[in-house]
């Protein structure tokens, strides 16, 4: 430590310790640098926790948004029938037609009659315009890629093949060759026979054949609860069927939508009757159904309404009966090309037994004489299989009452 004596005479000595007063200063110094560094980290902290509390209360007032619109009653879908002013005329899901406000905010040129919209549940105004959407069940019909099913996987049905690619397949093939002639291509084609004997497989054939969009349903599909809905669904499936030409519907089982229409009181005769409407109205053509083909299936053809078998709709009808002697050694011959047979297998002997067997049968004999065979660990079927197989199914038959059905159209 240093210090430096003033002797100057008659006065007094003053001595200035300069260490101890920079050791002070620095010391002073670094204190306030390190709280101004605490100062500034603080305030950093401070505007990050700001900014963090700003987003949760955001995050948390979406979710309250949220939570709000799912305690929020459930939205009725509706369709536009007219406009009248600033107001709407709407049916709601269940039927029932109302004159309701529309929201101000919406599109107003989205607001055109048939437009699916959402309807306030209390008081049933229009809150918003929805996209047109199918339903499951009819998009659920439709099959983009064509059946892996030609026609020579069947036999015995060699005139009905022409009859059906006559009025399927030329038509869509060929169309200008109709306008050159100035005629109309037949609409839709009406198959009827009893169970088994091919009508699902020419359809599907005839839509391999055509690279055509197979679009299949059951008719009792159709038949809804509500009123509207069966109509609905017919006009989803002629639209879907436009969208995906060339395309052929195929409506397995009509006679449940197409029977007779009889002076009936019930509700569920009525909305069957108005889908039947529907269905001829489309097939009628309001609008064009060009390279849309109808292929309709069914085994009670005496069911059906007279207003279906007219000329204009089903201007085909192809007659599957049971397969006759010769049409079931081709068919025989198709489901045995593929299975080893022994030397012993005749397929006339086996046509001779047959008698009022049905395609699907017919199948179903091969199939069980070949898991006979299967079972016993040979290589080949042999006669015995089949004979086996034909006792197992003639008891089935006796045992069933469809055997009545076909026995009324041999």
């Amino acid at each position: 430590m240093s210090s430096k004596v003033n002797k100057s005479p008659n006065k007094k000595i003053i001595i200035h310790n300069t260490d101890d007063t920079s050791d002070s200063f620095e010391s002073l110094h670094n204190k306030f640098t390190d709280l101004s560094d605490t100062a500034q980290q603080l305030l950093t902290d401070k505007l990050f926790l700001e900014n963090e509390c700003s987003r949760l209360k955001k995050r948390a007032n979406r979710l309250d948004e949220e939570l709000s619109n799912l305690r929020s009653p459930p939205f009725v879908i509706g369709h536009i029938q007219d406009r009248m002013n600033d107001n709407a005329i709407v049916r709601s899901s269940n039927g029932t037609v109302f004159l309701v406000s529309v929201n101000s905010f919406i599109d107003q040129t989205k607001l055109v009659p048939g437009a699916r919209v959402a309807l306030n549940q209390d008081n049933l105004s229009v809150i918003d315009v929805l996209d047109d959407a199918w339903d499951p069940l009819v998009s659920s019909a439709e099959i983009i890629e064509s059946p892996n099913v030609s026609f020579s996987d069947i036999g015995g049905l060699e005139e009905q093949i022409i009859q059906i690619r006559q009025a399927i397949e030329l038509p869509i093939e060929n169309p200008n060759a109709f306008l050159k002639f100035g005629i109309e291509s037949p609409k839709g084609v009406l198959l009827a026979g009893p169970p088994g004997t091919g009508k699902t497989l020419l359809a599907k054939a005839v839509a391999t054949s055509t690279k055509a969009t197979f679009l299949g349903i059951v008719g009792s599909e159709l038949a809804q609860k509500y009123i509207g809905e069966g109509g609905r669904m017919v006009r989803e499936l002629f639209d879907l069927a436009s969208q995906k030409a060339p395309s052929i519907i195929f409506i397995d089982e009509i006679d449940s939508i197409g029977s007779k229409r009889l002076d009936s009181t019930t509700s569920g005769d009525r909305e069957v009757q108005r889908t039947l409407m529907q269905l001829l109205a489309e097939m009628d053509g309001f609008d064009s159904v060009k390279d849309v083909k109808i292929i309709a299936a069914t085994n009670r053809p005496e069911l059906l309404d007279a207003a279906l078998l007219r000329s204009g709709r089903f201007d085909r009808v192809v007659n599957l009966p049971l397969p006759q002697k010769d049409a079931r050694v081709s068919i025989l011959s198709v489901h045995t090309k593929n299975t080893p047979l022994s030397k012993n297998v005749d397929i006339n002997y086996l046509s001779n037994k047959t008698e009022g067997y049905s395609g699907a049968e017919l199948k179903s004999l091969v199939v069980e004489a070949a898991i006979n065979a299967i079972s016993e660990n040979r290589n080949s079927v042999n006669k015995s299989d089949f004979v086996k197989s034909i006792e197992i199914l003639n008891k089935k038959k006796n045992d069933s009452p469809v055997s009545n059905t076909q026995n009324s159209y041999s």
